[in-house]
């Protein structure tokens, strides 16, 4: 697709691929500017009640507008194929960054609290992210983060409560393009709450749960669950306690009761709102 032009938007080069599409750099020749342009997989579109039900909620996320959220454009129709126009972010994602180890304890509450401000911003309008984690965070050189994907999970899987039915975790797009061997680590399922792993519908304290594990990885370097396969890391989302002393010794207190509460099991002992996680953050 590299050097093709779709609707406006000529394809520039490839950035990634995941569960729920490819990714492009892209730029709009009307607006002249760069975007990135998301591929929707053909099993997708071919699901007339799945795509009508992204199409619903893309008009919801597209209203989202925060300074650490990366915006939706638009939805374009190409010759059968769906191709979703995003704000092209900036910078390295999360994930690029913690392989180089562990982020200085200022730098890494710095991120964490624009992050929770972005939480805190979706879900006063509704919208829960369901697959937030560091390869969904870039950060710029200035320090200015976005969150990639909002909400994009559930606008794929559709709403839950309409079929009567909890949501089916081997259904999930970000667990099912990666799962065509054995022993592959699926980055997805190293993030899920506990209530994902067992298929149960998630609302905003998943990810709290979430935030929790992106924030414990950046100030350890290392990832917290960890398995062979889903099965090994599902298991150890709901099994293994995360261990507060893996974090450096200058990490204040309060960061450490944050992230107890984050990574409580039980939704109803969870830390309940992104908008808690904040003010702990800037006190």
């Amino acid at each position: 697709m590299i050097g093709t032009t779709i609707a406006h938007y000529k394809i520039i080069d490839k950035l990634g691929e995941g569960g729920m599409g490819e990714v492009y750099r892209g730029h709009d020749t009307q607006l002249g500017r760069d975007v990135a342009i998301k591929v929707l997989p053909d099993l997708f579109v071919e699901d007339e009640e799945r795509l009508a039900r992204f199409e619903r909620e893309a008009r919801m996320l597209a209203a989202l507008d925060h300074a650490n959220i990366a915006s939706i454009y638009g939805l374009e129709d190409v010759d059968g194929k769906r191709f979703l126009i995003m704000q092209l972010a900036d910078g390295e994602t999360l994930q690029e960054r913690i392989k180089r180890g562990p982020v200085p304890v200022q730098d890494s509450l710095k991120i964490a609290r624009q992050i929770a401000e972005a939480l805190e911003s979706a879900h006063s309008k509704g919208i829960i992210h369901r697959d937030l984690k560091p390869a969904n965070v870039k950060v710029d050189q200035q320090g200015q983060v976005k969150v990639l994907d909002f909400g994009l999970a559930k606008a794929i899987e559709g709403d839950p409560t309409t079929s009567g039915s909890h949501p089916s975790l081997m259904e999930s797009p970000t667990l099912t393009a990666q799962m065509t061997g054995a022993g592959v680590l699926l980055g997805t399922a190293a993030y899920m709450s506990p209530e994902q792993a067992r298929g149960e519908a998630a609302d905003k304290r998943a990810d709290l749960w979430a935030f929790g594990v992106v924030l414990w990885e950046m100030l350890t370097g290392n990832q917290l669950f960890v398995g062979k396969t889903m099965s090994d890391t599902l298991a150890g989302v709901l099994r293994d306690e995360p261990s507060l002393e893996a974090l450096p010794h200058e990490t204040p207190p309060s960061v450490r009761r944050l992230l107890r509460r984050c990574l409580e099991r039980e939704v109803h002992e969870r830390l309940p709102d992104a908008a808690a996680a904040r003010l702990e953050l800037e006190d």
